[in-house]
C-alpha cells in the first residue's frame, strides 16, 4: 500500500509538470506584465497583484490589502484546448462596466459579480472571469483587463461615486412614465404605479422536482422610473448558463450597466444564473435596449405580439 502511495505521489507529479510544460510560463508574464508562481501539484500557474492603488476602509478600519483585495488569474492545460484560465478581479464601481466589455470583447466569460463586504468605502466588488484558448490568448485578455482599471485609475485616484455624468439633469422627484410606448416596444403589458412602469417575465423551471415560475421568483423584470426624458430603469435579468455572457454583451453594448451577477437557488434545473442592472437615458431607448437583452435571452421573439 505504501509502494501504491508513492507511485500515485510521483505519478501525480510528472502529470503536473507535464502540465507545466505545455504552458509557456515566460510569455504569460510578459503578456500580464506580473510575475507568476506554479503550483507543481495542481500543474497551475497563478499572477496576482494587490490593490493597494486605493485606500479601502471597512468598518471604519483600513484594510490590508492581504486581507482579499487581490486580483489573481490562473492558467492550467485545458481539456480541449491549449489552456484554460480563471480569474477573481478586485474593481470599484466605476471600474466594473468597463473592465467587463474588456474581458467579453476578448473571448473571456464573465461568470460573477458580487462584493465581499459590508461598509467598505469605497465600495470594492468581484468579478470573475474564465476561458479557453491559446496561454498567449488568454494572458493578453487578462492583461486588457487590468488596463482598464488602470487607466480609471490613472485620471482619477478617488473612485466615483455616481454614475451620472457631467450635465446630466437630476431625475425628477415625482415619477410620471408613460406606459404605452413601452408596452409597444417590449412586447408585453408592464404594471403602473406611482408613475413607475414595471415589466416581468416568467422562467419555468424545476426546483425539488416542483415545476416553479415567475411568482416563485424565477422572472427576469424591468421597472422604469423618472420621466419620459430623463429616466432610470433598474432589473434582474434570469438567463442560463449558455445566455449570460450574450445577453451581458447585448446589455452592454447599449450602456446598461450590470452591478451584479449570481445565483438565487440551489439544485434548480435547468441552472438558472442572474444579473441585475441599471441605465440612465429616454424611457424608449431604456426599453429598446432591454428589449435586445430579452430577445438575445430567448424571452421574446423579434415580432412578439403584446401579450394580455
Amino acid at each position: 500500500m505504501k509502494n501504491f502511495f508513492i507511485r500515485t505521489t510521483i505519478l501525480v507529479g510528472i502529470i503536473s509538470n507535464a502540465f507545466a510544460a505545455d504552458l509557456d510560463t515566460a510569455r504569460i508574464d510578459q503578456l500580464t506584465g506580473l510575475k507568476g508562481k506554479m503550483n507543481d501539484k495542481e500543474g497551475v500557474y497563478r499572477v496576482t497583484f494587490p490593490r493597494d492603488d486605493v485606500k479601502v476602509v471597512v468598518d471604519g478600519w483600513k484594510m490590508s490589502p492581504f486581507m482579499g483585495l487581490g486580483t489573481w488569474a490562473a492558467f492550467t492545460k485545458g481539456a480541449h484546448t491549449e489552456a484554460m484560465v480563471m480569474g477573481d478581479t478586485v474593481l470599484f464601481e466605476d471600474e466594473v462596466n468597463v473592465a467587463m466589455s474588456a474581458a467579453l470583447d476578448n473571448g473571456l466569460s464573465v461568470t460573477a459579480l458580487h462584493n465581499h463586504f459590508f461598509f467598505d468605502q469605497p465600495k470594492v466588488f468581484f468579478m470573475h472571469i474564465e476561458g479557453e484558448g491559446t496561454a498567449e490568448k488568454l494572458a493578453s485578455a487578462v492583461k486588457k483587463v487590468y488596463d482598464t482599471t488602470k487607466a480609471i485609475r490613472g485620471s482619477s485616484a478617488k473612485p466615483a461615486e455616481s454614475f451620472s455624468v457631467e450635465g446630466q439633469p437630476s431625475l425628477p422627484e415625482k415619477n410620471s412614465i408613460t406606459a404605452a410606448p413601452l408596452n409597444e416596444i417590449l412586447g408585453v403589458q408592464g404594471e403602473s404605479k406611482d408613475g413607475v412602469v414595471k415589466f416581468t417575465i416568467g422562467r419555468p423551471a424545476k426546483m425539488h422536482d416542483v415545476n416553479i415560475d415567475k411568482d416563485m421568483g424565477v422572472n427576469t423584470w424591468a421597472a422604469f422610473a423618472g420621466s419620459d426624458d430623463n429616466a432610470v430603469v433598474d432589473g434582474d435579468f434570469a438567463v442560463t448558463e449558455d445566455e449570460l455572457q450574450p445577453v451581458l454583451r447585448s446589455l452592454l453594448m447599449e450602456k446598461i450597466n450590470i452591478v451584479a451577477i449570481h445565483q438565487h437557488m440551489t439544485h434548480e434545473e435547468p441552472r438558472i444564473m442572474f444579473f441585475h442592472y441599471w441605465g440612465r437615458g429616454r424611457a424608449k431607448d431604456l426599453a429598446s435596449a432591454i428589449k435586445g437583452g430579452f430577445i438575445v435571452g430567448g424571452l421574446l421573439k423579434v415580432t412578439s405580439p403584446l401579450r394580455p
